[in-house]
């Protein structure tokens, strides 16, 4: 078969893509998330008076331990396929992604299992995040910021 008949025939049996239905989904999963992250960090400033600096960290630490533990209980994936990137794009993602590597490398070990593999699908983002952070604090010293 040649390459060309082979790319019709997958196009031609590939299920299409809903785009602006995800986009909706996105929009309205990932909008909630904000929503409850506010409410949470309202509730944290009104009812134990922390400062809200001080609530941002504690609704980081309340998302990452939903996250993880959804993903130890096997929820998060199927949540992610329906709800795309409005789940994933947060920190949400980030803590999913480190959890299920914990989780799939736990036989093997402490050392060759949770330590070679614990951020497996996250090392790229921590790489390219401090990649990034460091070229714009060059370009603002450069400019003079």
């Amino acid at each position: 078969m040649k390459k060309e008949d082979y790319k019709k025939l997958v196009k031609k049996i590939s299920p299409k893509e809903h785009r602006l239905r995800n986009l909706g989904v996105s929009f309205l999963t990932g909008g909630s998330i904000a929503l409850m992250g506010e409410l949470t960090i309202t509730i944290l400033i009104n009812v134990f008076g922390i400062s809200r600096v001080e609530a941002g960290g504690w609704l980081a630490l309340i998302i990452i331990f939903i996250a993880c533990l959804l993903t130890a209980l096997g929820f998060f994936d199927n949540w992610v396929s329906r709800c795309k990137c409005g789940l994933i794009i947060p920190t949400t993602g980030f803590a999913h992604s480190v959890a299920s590597s914990a989780l799939d490398y736990r036989n093997d070990g402490l050392i060759t299992g949770l330590g070679a593999n614990f951020f497996k699908l996250a090392g790229s983002v921590i790489l390219y995040g401090v990649l990034s952070a460091f070229i714009l604090v060059i370009v603002r010293v450069i400019i003079g910021g």
